[in-house]
């Protein structure tokens, strides 16, 4: 069974609709990108596949998590599976964490709220999950989020996603934000963990070069539809929709630029 079935989904506000008729499915293990480019409905996919839309917006359409059905679901009934059956990375961790709160405070509630942990037993598991992102100096677990960098407030963001077991990882944009450098750092982290786990990946970027370090086979979306869906080598090298070979050329164009100052600095 997918750990992923989404069906004709489809996201509307009064201004109308910003998901249309979006379909596709992942397979535990598996790696899927949504890519796109800016509004063209990658995030409010993954949040109503969670069920995080906000209120002003209404889904149809199905998206069955695991085999349980999100669209039109009360809360209540989605909080047990975001954790133990899908978390999300989110762009910018310093407005995804509690400024008020310390890391290691953040990390443990997952851990006792899925995972029952109390007492040492949980002190350990949220060092573990530290030391599983490369965190392991005690000061990290007593640090609020505005004494870290935007890498370290990523791989806590990370540990926080991970720390329930989830079947599902979706990572939304998660290294936008950062300078080159971190940004690789951190994609080698989440190859890593989602390999060793056997997690599913649905990764959500607009950067061709990213998608395909990260997955086997991407959606492509425009205006909130799907254009064009397979494996990664078979659509960025052949892409048939004039939409995917103009995010492909623009890809290349900018490649060639900076390869050609870098040849000229």
């Amino acid at each position: 069974m997918s750990i992923l079935d989404v069906a004709g989904l489809t996201v509307r506000s009064g201004a109308g609709a910003h998901v249309r008729d979006v379909s596709f499915s992942l397979e535990p293990g598996e790696r899927l990108g949504l890519i796109g480019e800016s509004g063209s409905g990658k995030s409010l996919t993954s949040l109503a596949v969670t069920g995080l839309l906000p209120d002003s917006l209404v889904a149809s359409g199905s998206v069955l998590l695991d085999g349980h059905q999100v669209v039109r679901a009360r809360d209540a009934d989605l909080r047990p599976l975001r954790g133990p059956v899908a978390q999300i990375v989110f762009q910018e961790p310093l407005t995804a964490l509690d400024p008020l709160m310390r890391v290691g405070r953040q990390i443990a509630e997952p851990l006792r709220r899925h995972l029952g942990l109390r007492g040492a037993e949980l002190t350990s598991a949220v060092a573990a999950a530290l030391d599983e992102v490369a965190l392991s100096e005690p000061r990290f677990a007593r640090a609020y989020p505005h004494e870290l960098s935007g890498g370290q407030r990523q791989r806590v963001a990370i540990a926080i996603a991970l720390a329930a077991r989830p079947q599902l990882l979706i990572a939304d944009e998660p290294t936008t934000a950062l300078d080159v450098t971190v940004q690789d750092a951190v994609l080698t982290l989440l190859e890593r963990l989602v390999a060793e786990r056997g997690m599913a990946l649905l990764f959500i970027s607009h950067d061709l070069a990213v998608v395909s370090r990260m997955v086997d086979r991407i959606v492509v979306l425009r205006d909130g539809r799907v254009v064009e869906e397979g494996a990664v080598a078979q659509v960025l090298r052949h892409p048939t929709e004039p939409y995917t070979r103009m995010l492909v050329d623009s890809a290349r164009a900018l490649d060639a630029f900076l390869d050609a100052k870098e040849a000229g600095a």
